[in-house]
């Protein structure tokens, strides 16, 4: 299937694992909803492995969102919490002396949704690495009140872990709007059966097949959001 035509005014891009493509994916969502007239704005919340650049701490995943937005929002609206370390947030909070709170988040998005049409809501690692530990993306995205896009990184085993965070997403009683599948190993086998498989039995609609092209933007990537892959 491609892009749906209408989308809601805001979305939450969880993965099945970390490193599997989900600014890829989100950066390649602002593009193609930019190319629809539409006023496109990205954000990440919690980042891991930032690097201070002069200006304050900076995430690599979250600059590229910055980028692919239009109106280019202000950073500190756009990732509210920037930790230094690598690490899951929960750790990499300790290690900053900082708590993360829903209610600054919260804050951020509202002025996000102000200037945009629609706000691409990154998550982080896979759906149920925890924030801190109060807080699961599901609060997250229960206080933003977003449905959900799954990235699912197409390497030996995505069909389990597609179908486990289908299912975990599911139990938690939110609306997942699709999957998008992220080719991120170009040794994996049987790249086409996999996927197939995965359209047979995730019950959301395919958004897009995003192929392995190693330094691409989201610009040409979202090209992919529009072919029809039934």
């Amino acid at each position: 299937m491609s892009l749906p035509a209408t989308l809601p005014t805001a979305l939450f891009v969880t993965g099945t694992d970390t490193e599997i493509g989900k600014t890829a994916a989100s950066t390649a969502l602002l593009h193609a909803l930019r190319r629809r007239g539409l006023r496109a704005v990205g954000m990440k919340p919690v980042a891991s492995g930032s690097h201070d650049a002069g200006q304050g701490l900076r995430n690599d995943d979250a600059l590229a969102l910055q980028a692919a937005s239009l109106p280019v929002p202000d950073y500190a609206d756009l990732n509210p919490y920037a930790l230094r370390q690598p690490l899951a947030p929960e750790l990499a909070a300790a290690e900053d002396g900082v708590r993360i709170e829903l209610a600054p988040i919260v804050a951020a998005f509202e002025r996000l949704r102000a200037q945009a049409d629609v706000v691409v809501v990154e998550g982080v690692g896979g759906w149920l690495a925890p924030l801190s530990a109060q807080l699961d993306q599901l609060d997250l995205v229960r206080a933003l009140r977003l449905p959900v896009v799954l990235v699912v990184g197409m390497r030996l085993g995505c069909v389990n872990h597609a179908r486990l965070t289908a299912h975990a997403l599911q139990a938690s009683g939110v609306e997942c709007l699709g999957w998008i599948g992220n080719h991120i190993d170009p040794s994996m086998q049987r790249q086409d059966e996999n996927f197939a498989t995965l359209q047979q039995r995730l019950t959301m609609p395919c958004w897009g097949r995003l192929p392995h092209l190693p330094g691409a933007d989201g610009e040409a990537l979202s090209a992919h959001l529009h072919s029809d892959h039934r």
